[in-house]
């Protein structure tokens, strides 16, 4: 008998073949507004470190004012992507996001990753989420695993409580439909990569170690460009990922928007939000 571990992958296919309605490829931008909660998921008694607190906090209180503004001007609409926590603290945030039009995905409660959880508790963690959603007039229809760690039971546990897709796993640089069987409805999958993470190229905190690096934007702009144009020969789909705390800083956001004249520049690539990708992947009618 072998003793190779067995590894839980979800049952998987491929989206209709016309999921980029004829673009070379896709891009999407997306934000995730962590605020304090990666601090306060290591330890609680950061809750007192006010610098450390303040530098979190530059997300919901400089970076979404300034983000949405941005997108704006670009007319790009975008996923943002809420812990229920900050949607307790920062109330105001979530409302600025939706008054400008933006889509709102849930991205845990208190973004623990999921790996450390038990069955149980990531049940309460999801219901903490949508609760919080819920008390605003939020029914998301996407999650995003914090850290970008889950399980197995985790695509369970979204199929059983109504979520139609998630954005947080790496095996394919283009969506996909998971069957989590028993059943339950399908889920689209939007694969994710560090590389398409501002979070491994500026987030720097001496303590705790949430990272330790500082990258020069024009370095990161590079990066998501160049992949971007390469994913025209592949058909794939380039979902940026940013933090309102990294990227609402001035010149870190003017790369956002460097991107998006990148992208339409090339002139066969289109801009979604994840529920719309999501939608054609699902071949559900496309989201209000």
């Amino acid at each position: 008998m072998s003793d190779t571990p067995r590894l839980d992958w979800p049952s998987r296919r491929d989206p209709p073949p016309d999921w980029r309605r004829g673009a070379a490829a896709v891009a999407a931008l997306s934000f995730d507004v962590d605020a304090e909660t990666p601090i306060l998921a290591v330890d609680e008694r950061y809750a007192t470190h006010l610098s450390t607190m303040s530098h979190q906090a530059y997300g919901p209180r400089v970076g979404i004012p300034r983000i949405l503004e941005l997108l704006a001007r670009l007319e790009v609409r975008s996923t943002f992507f809420f812990p229920g926590a900050t949607v307790e603290r920062w109330p105001d945030a979530l409302s600025a996001v939706l008054e400008a039009g933006h889509e709102v995905a849930l991205h845990s409660h208190r973004h623990v990753p999921l790996v450390q959880l038990s069955p149980d508790e990531q049940r309460a963690d999801l219901e903490r989420g949508l609760a919080a959603l819920a008390a605003h007039g939020v029914t998301p229809a996407g999650y995003r695993a914090p850290l970008w760690q889950q399980t197995r039971y985790t695509l369970d546990l979204l199929a059983e409580y109504g979520i139609r897709w998630d954005s947080s796993l790496m095996d394919d640089d283009r969506p996909y439909v998971i069957d989590p069987g028993a059943g339950r409805p399908a889920l689209a999958e939007l694969p994710v990569h560090w590389s398409l993470d501002d979070w491994e190229q500026y987030a720097f905190v001496p303590e705790p170690d949430i990272g330790q690096n500082i990258e020069l934007p024009r370095k990161v702009l590079e990066l998501w460009t160049g992949e971007l144009e390469a994913m025209r020969a592949t058909g794939s789909l380039c979902l940026i990922c940013c933090h309102p705390f990294l990227t609402g800083r001035p010149s870190r956001l003017r790369n956002v928007e460097r991107f998006v004249e990148f992208a339409r520049g090339l002139g066969d690539v289109e801009l979604l939000t994840c529920g719309e990708v999501a939608a054609r992947v699902l071949d559900d009618p496309a989201p209000s």
